[in-house]
């Protein structure tokens, strides 16, 4: 400082002079909308240890004669504390109280409120505030408040504020204490849509699926009873669900899982399944992992920051049409409620964090989770879940000063990848349901719809139509469309192929060049290097001939995997996995007719899943201290009809059912496409072979092999 003043220069010692119109700008602009406001001043009640908060209005259309009323059993405050805390805004009274572990003396709450602002709330609702509140062995105490006056002093200190303290009360009498607060002249004309979402927010204050009885909140406007009939609540839909689940996370794990399935009593044809945390597809993802900027999956843990235990709890729905008819009799209030009330929501000692699950915030990105796989994975409309933090465990998790959420800081990040990691794990399950639901009750499947509906219109024509002329010209279009699907298919093979491909590729290229810049800097251009060169530019010519025409010549099978193997060789190599070529073996016919580009970009691609499911086993074995080397497994047989290529691996194996893990969008990887193995099978169906998942006994591999996954690919000869 002393540098920067000279000789004449003059000192004066000044302060922040807040105007008075800043409570009103805060109350405005911090409060996003009047349920928010409510729910604020609920949450005031909470921390006062309050059991029952009846809010209710009157006049709700009329601004100058509305009126709402707030009114508690908690506590209530002192005259000091009116005068210190409640009038102070940003008192950090609550602050202090959380930070020295200091609980409510009924209930042992930890207060919920602790930047000071949430009595802003009132400001938002109406410009006369009348606060009465009464603590035990204290007088009665009773403020009014006209936030008009304000504009007519300049700075905040100015405004007079008149604090009536009675020895005779006049509200809480009889001992009692607690809080009312009565809100006039209303800042907005409320209408019944307004009002029924203000329902809707003190409703899901608590969670609907624990029961509360020390905290009631109430909300009702008694010269409007009507606004609110046929408002669905939790206990009319709750029996609508199909899948339920629980999953307890702590530190880098899943502790506790359960899944269940439950049919409704309409559903006879199917019985209810539960899974447990001894399944094998949650033992093997009971990992906490989530996917860095690169793609690459990290093992994370909750107890690197203060988060405490999380568990996750929900309900999950389904609004197919061939499902809502057989039970649901209010189908479009059904579907209102779930749009309105549906998504993920967080509570932190059983009251709510706003504003996670309302439907502006889809801050798990659910929507998008479904658009991508629309199969699999659960919109915000389909489930109503419920995340429960200890807030004691959980000082990391900040929230934000406008009551929007958590601040987005890395234990955020950690919090919100352990919800996503399990609710694959739940997606996943609840395919493998889902999909016998629509096999016993929805509409008969098809392989081939086109194609089928294309042979029916041929016979019809052939039985029906007298006329030559007509009926030739008839078959003649027909044809031309099953010509032209074929071609159109086939391209969309080629492809997808190529796409699947692509990952592999950026894999390959980036471990050579790494493995050339590495050799540059410490071997100045060996001959190594002209090695690693020549294997790129064999690598990049085995890619372009996946993109090639796909048209059926003969080829020799072992060639294809050589080409197959040589294209991951380096992804193989990075993790560590042994290729058992049993295939070299193989003294039988080689040649098929098959489409080369194809097939290679089909093993590829399977090559590719088994090493992620080696690294899954890899994991597990890891964290059981038991010993476990990868490996693959290839080989050739034939009989008299076919000539069959396996492969086996010896991972996790299947952890979805076979017959589901060829269908689009379903994958038992977390985040997963779930297209490769089903574009692999379609290559195989338009080669004329067929993907196999066989049983145990069906092909001779090795022992060891036996557990994992195995693929056989059949060929005609």
């Amino acid at each position: 400082m002393s540098d920067i003043i000279k000789n004449d220069d003059k000192k004066s010692l000044v302060s922040f002079k807040p105007r008075a119109r800043l409570l009103i700008q805060l109350g405005d602009q911090l409060i996003k909308n009047e349920s928010i406001a409510l729910v604020e001043l609920v949450k005031n009640s909470y921390d006062a240890d309050a059991n029952i908060v009846n809010i209710y209005m009157e006049n709700p259309e009329n601004q100058e004669e509305g009126i709402i009323i707030i009114e508690d059993d908690g506590f209530g405050m002192s005259p000091e504390i009116v005068e210190n805390v409640w009038l102070e805004p940003g008192a950090d009274f609550k602050s202090e109280q959380i930070k020295n572990n200091k609980t409510s003396p009924k209930y042992n709450r930890s207060p919920i409120g602790e930047k000071g602002i949430g009595r802003f709330g009132v400001h938002k609702l109406g410009n006369i505030i009348e606060l009465t509140t009464k603590a035990d062995g204290f007088n009665e105490v009773y403020v009014e408040i006209n936030w008009e006056d304000f504009n007519n002093y300049k700075y905040l200190n100015e405004v007079p504020i008149n604090i009536i303290e009675r020895s005779h009360p006049q509200h809480f009498k009889d001992g009692k204490t607690g809080t009312n607060i009565i809100i006039k002249k209303l800042r907005k004309k409320w209408e019944r849509g307004m009002a029924r979402e203000v329902k809707r927010s003190i409703t899901a204050l608590a969670s609907p699926f624990k029961n509360n009885d020390s905290f009631l909140p109430t909300y009702d406007i008694l010269d409007k009873p009507r606004w609110f009939d046929d408002l669905l609540e939790w206990e009319d839909v709750k029996d609508y669900s199909l899948f339920k689940f629980t999953v307890t996370m702590n530190d880098n794990l899943i502790t506790d899982f359960k899944y269940t399935f439950t049919p409704w009593l309409t559903m006879n044809k199917l019985f209810p399944r539960e899974i447990d945390i001894n399944d094998n597809l949650v033992k093997t993802f009971k990992t906490l992992k989530f996917k860095n900027e690169n793609g690459k999956e990290e093992i994370f843990s909750l107890s690197n920051y203060k988060i405490g235990e999380v568990i996750f709890e929900g309900y999950v729905f389904d609004q197919d049409p061939f499902l809502l008819k057989m039970g649901v009799s209010d189908k479009i209030g059904f579907k209102k409620y779930l749009k309105s009330n549906g998504g993920i929501k967080v509570f932190r000692d059983g009251l709510r964090v706003y504003d996670y699950g309302e439907p502006e915030n889809d801050w798990l990105n659910l929507d998008f989770r479904r658009f991508q796989q629309p199969t699999k994975a659960i919109s915000n409309n389909l489930i109503l879940g419920a995340v429960y933090l200890n807030r004691k465990d959980s000082p990391d998790l900040h929230e934000k000063t406008n009551r929007e959420g958590f601040v987005e800081n890395d234990a955020y990040k950690a919090f919100r990848n352990s919800i996503l990691h399990s609710l694959d794990i739940v997606e996943t399950l609840r395919f493998t349901d889902k999909k016998k639901l629509k096999e016993t009750y929805g509409p008969t499947p098809k392989s081939a719809p086109l194609a089928t509906t294309i042979n029916e219109a041929k016979n019809y024509v052939e039985d029906k139509i007298k006329d030559s002329e007509v009926k030739t010209q008839i078959l003649k279009y027909l044809n031309k469309i099953e010509g032209d699907y074929r071609r159109v298919s086939e391209n969309l093979l080629k492809a997808a192929g190529a796409g699947l491909s692509m990952s592999v590729v950026v894999h390959e290229v980036e471990k050579i060049l790494f493995e050339v810049e590495k050799v540059l800097k410490t071997e100045k251009a060996s001959d190594r290097v002209l090695k690693l060169v020549t294997h790129l530019s064999s690598l990049i010519d085995g890619y372009a001939e996946i993109i090639r025409k796909s048209s059926q010549t003969s080829e020799n099978i072992s060639q294809i995997i050589d080409q197959a193997i040589f294209n991951t060789e380096y992804r193989l190599m990075s993790h560590k996995v042994e290729v058992f070529k049993q295939y070299k073996s193989y003294k039988g016919n080689s040649k098929l007719k098959i489409a080369k580009n194809l097939l290679t970009g089909t093993i590829m691609n399977i090559v590719d899943n088994a090493i992620y499911w080696l690294d899954q086993k890899s994991f597990t074995s890891i964290e059981k201290k038991e010993p476990f080397i990868k490996k693959l497994f290839i080989d050739i047989t034939e009989d008299e009809n076919s000539i069959y290529l396996i492969i086996a691996d010896n991972g996790t194996g299947f952890l979805i059912p076979t017959d589901d893990i060829t269908e689009p969008f379903v994958s038992g990887k977390p985040g997963g496409m779930g297209l490769g193995l089903h574009i692999s099978n379609e290559i195989m169906e338009a080669q004329g072979g067929r993907m196999i998942f066989p049983n145990e006994s069906d092909f001779e591999i090795p022992s060891e092999f036996k557990n994992g996954a195995t693929i056989v690919l059949a060929f005609k000869k």
